[in-house]
């Protein structure tokens, strides 16, 4: 099994892995081995930390050191965001410097990918069940080479023009993706839609926000356009995965809007990285492209990825009275296009 998968299921599982020099197992899942705690420089920043010179940048990990009062319990209830509006305040939080920011970070990256809160102990190094680089953890956050694993056809309701389907497998950590290929693209640039996976949205129909009309339409777009791709890509909740998505609703049940319930679990206000979408596409051998998006990230991840952006096609659905503040938010705190 690749290393970054099988760190994400030893993670998962509530075991301990070493990453880099530390040696480390999820809050959420593990036993507390009795070690100091590590957090995101971004959830540091939600507890009200940030003044502190170990805290002071949000992008960084953050050690807090275990005291008498800091039982197991205890940090549980500090990582958990659900409890920010109910508990009493917290004791005093005494914080370290982290020995090695990267292999730290590393290990964050790691929980993230596990759908994990971004909340570790630091654990004995006898206790790990698996060691992974650095670099090769850190990797797994910037996707840049896949295989095609299979295709096929796909007709689709309401697209009047032939469809197939390519399911694509990531070398950094195994995850599939998928292109829907509409019509058939001429020499000239396609439109092409990067689609993050949605369940709540796709499936289901979730008011809440605007991915599954996007989708539909997306295709319908492609079709009535000459044709050209859509990539499905697995980066449910901006990329922070499906459980912390849906931590994420709850906080915003609270008043919170999205980028301030990301930023309280302790992530980035985005943390979705394109390298992989342009892999799959030059395996189409496209290398210029329409797009169709009203995110500028997008745009700019694209292009750095080596994809040529020729233009870009505005895509806005109409709102509804459940995700407009959504909406909204996109494009005041996200940058998002008219």
């Amino acid at each position: 099994m690749n290393q970054v998968r099988a760190a994400v299921a030893v993670l998962a599982a509530g075991q301990a892995i070493t990453v880099g020099d530390l040696t480390v197992a999820s809050v959420e899942t593990g036993e507390d081995p009795g070690g100091d705690l590590l957090i995101s420089g971004e959830r540091a920043a939600a507890l009200g930390l940030g003044q502190r010179r170990e805290a002071a940048d949000p992008q960084q990990p953050v050690l807090v050191l275990r005291s008498d009062w800091l039982d197991s319990a205890a940090v549980r209830r500090l990582v958990d965001p659900s409890l920010d509006f109910s508990r009493g305040p917290l004791g005093p939080l005494a914080l370290g410097s982290v020995s090695d920011g990267s292999s730290a970070a590393a290990a964050l990256t790691l929980a993230r990918l596990a759908s994990l809160l971004p909340a570790l102990w630091l654990a004995p190094a006898g206790s790990s069940v698996l060691r992974i680089g650095t670099e090769e953890a850190r990797a797994a956050s910037h996707r840049r080479h896949v295989t095609l694993a299979a295709r096929a056809r796909l007709p689709i309701d309401g697209v009047d023009v032939e469809t197939q389907i390519a399911v694509f497998r990531s070398a950094e950590d195994g995850s599939e993706h998928a292109a829907i290929i509409v019509g058939a693209p001429s020499g000239t640039p396609p439109l092409v839609r990067l689609h993050s996976e949605c369940l709540t949205g796709d499936v289901f129909g979730s008011l809440k926000c605007d991915c599954g009309p996007q989708l539909k339409a997306a295709l319908r777009l492609i079709a009535n356009g000459g044709g050209g791709v859509l990539l499905y890509l697995r980066d449910e909740g901006r990329g922070i995965g499906l459980s912390n998505k849906i931590r994420a609703y709850q906080l915003q049940d609270r008043g919170l809007d999205t980028v301030e319930a990301n930023r309280r679990l302790g992530f980035p206000d985005d943390v979705r990285d394109y390298a992989l979408a342009a892999a799959m596409l030059r395996t189409f051998g496209i290398d210029r492209v329409r797009l169709l998006t009203n995110n500028p990230a997008k745009l700019a991840g694209l292009q750095q990825a080596g994809i040529a952006v020729v233009e870009r096609v505005a895509h806005h659905m109409p709102a509804n009275p459940h995700n407009a503040d959504y909406l909204d938010t996109k494009r005041r705190k996200s940058g998002h296009l008219d």
